[in-house]
């Protein structure tokens, strides 16, 4: 159906033309990323991209082009839609980030069916044909619980990088089923780039999009159905051009940094998003390639323990001030104090934020195979751990187990306040790890060998939070890297209060 879309008296509306009459259209889908999105036929689907390209309208209208169509039985008889059978649910965060989409289905939904009705206390609509959509808020996983048994055909997810681990997002998915078999099966979903959730949603849906494309690479996994990913672009969003011709530059205007802004109008997924460190980090400067270990300088680890979550273990080389020199033959000056990641071991699945369950034993032989197979064994001095390996338990603490192969570790500064200090510390070595104009740097930077994949991947786009501390960040994302970093910054202070190196075990 051609569409010509026209504002008049102050309204944007759409006509089309039926048997030589021109007749008014209540929605529809506009051409490229939003028609391509209500036919898409895989089970799971992401709508991202900028922002405008009415992301919202298609996930809702995704549903409702469902809803009361009139289609035709295996015998030939005629029935309208799938009735009380099709049902779905769309999600945000929290309550009050519903009122938008609350708004949108209220401008659209009366204007498409006729006697539709809206329950304000369960948030939910109700066709008049049986089809029923729910408007609800989910933040974690223990939230799931509330929608255990439920049967939704359809579920979607609005702003998904609005979540920032995929827990919640994956567990929901038992929920998407149906007893009717002809019944499509949805689970879908939108998102700009720019939020808490961006390194798992990139991951997950392995964005961005070829360049070129609006439609990315089907992802196929063992185990997991199919899933795929839709680029949108403002540009296409003709209606609301043609409504507010200056949306535009009200974006420049809001975005509050380079990479929000490269976020909401380009819906660039090659951005370190989230808060803690995207204003500080610089990848041109902070990651560097691998280089000969000066004999004079300090090599130690750190340590955060997890099981059923990543433990990781990060080596450093702290510089005294010699200059190093890479196998290219170039010089690189450095300051005292200077941290270098020269190697790390994740304990992690293939999926984000999940742990490998291995012993402390277990884990120490690791170390000590590591260190063996880089030539550093007698070189590693024991550098700080999370607290919590030290707590005794049944006569025995992780601390100790791991002492028996040889890996001693001291006591990570945990007491109160050390967490937001340790942050600003980090934040303050990327700062100085980064040249002002042709002046030297003069205090300790921050650097991380290229090979180092997990912490490039994890800490720089590690969020703040923002609901309840923006001097904190988001316990619920996959901090633990970021953690374990933390840990080394502030030993640098306890080994200069200290004089020497205590509480190793």
């Amino acid at each position: 159906m051609s569409v010509e879309w026209r504002l008049e008296e102050g309204e944007v509306r759409g006509f089309t033309k039926h048997n030589g009459k021109e007749i008014e259209v209540g929605w529809s889908p506009q051409p490229g990323s939003q028609a391509l999105f209500l036919t898409c036929p895989v089970f799971e689907c992401i709508y991202e991209g900028t922002r405008g390209p009415g992301k919202t309208d298609a996930l809702i209208m995704d549903f409702a082009q469902h809803c009361g169509a009139e289609r035709k039985t295996p015998d030939g008889r005629q029935w309208s839609g799938f009735g009380q059978e099709w049902r779905g649910i769309l999600f945000r965060q929290s309550y009050p980030q519903l009122a938008d989409v609350i708004m949108k289905t209220k401008k659209w939904l009366p204007r498409l069916f006729a006697g539709i009705k809206f329950n304000e206390a369960k948030s939910t609509w109700h066709w008049t044909t049986g089809e029923s959509l729910r408007l609800a808020f989910i933040q974690k996983e223990q939230d799931y619980w509330n929608y255990h048994g439920h049967q939704y055909p359809w579920i979607g997810w609005e702003e998904l990088t609005t979540w920032s681990s995929s827990d919640v997002y994956r567990k929901m998915m038992s929920c998407c089923r149906s007893p009717v078999a002809a019944m499509p099966r949805k689970y879908r979903a939108t998102t700009n780039p720019y939020g808490p959730g961006h390194n798992w949603v990139k991951s997950r849906f392995k964005l961005p999009v070829p360049s070129g494309k609006i439609i990315g690479n089907l992802v196929a996994e063992p185990g997991e159905p199919e899933r795929i990913a839709i680029h949108g672009h403002l540009d296409e969003n003709r209606i609301l051009l043609l409504a507010d011709p200056g949306y535009k530059d009200r974006i420049k205007a809001a975005a509050r940094s380079k990479a929000e802004l490269e976020a909401w109008l380009h819906g660039s997924w090659d951005i370190v998003a989230g808060g803690m460190f995207d204003d500080v980090w610089e990848p041109k400067y902070h990651v560097i390639p691998a280089f000969v270990i000066p004999e004079s300088w300090r090599i130690d680890r750190s340590f955060d323990w997890g099981s059923s979550k990543p433990f990781s273990v990060g080596w450093w080389a702290e510089s005294d001030g010699t200059d190093l020199m890479f196998p290219n033959g170039k010089v690189m000056r450095t300051v005292r104090g200077d941290l270098f990641r020269i190697h790390e071991w994740y304990g992690c699945t293939s999926e984000p934020n999940e742990g490998l369950r291995m012993l402390a034993a277990d884990i120490a032989k690791g170390i000590v195979e590591r260190e063996i197979t880089w030539g550093l064994r007698r070189k590693v001095s024991p550098g700080p751990a999370d607290s919590a390996i030290f707590a005794v338990e049944n006569g025995a603490s992780i601390a100790t187990d791991m002492a028996r192969y040889g890996v001693r570790w001291t006591r990570a500064d945990k007491r109160p306040g050390s967490r937001k200090t340790g942050w600003e510390q980090m934040r303050r070595m990327f700062r100085d790890a980064v040249p002002q104009g042709n002046k030297p740097r003069e205090n300790p930077g921050l650097f991380v060998v290229d090979h180092c994949d997990n912490f490039m991947r994890t800490v720089p786009v590690l969020p703040r939070d923002l609901g309840r501390d923006p001097d904190d960040v988001d316990t619920d994302s996959e901090d633990h890297i970021a953690d374990e970093v933390r840990y080394r910054v502030r030993f640098i202070g306890q080994r200069a209060k200290s004089g020497s190196v205590l509480g190793t075990v």
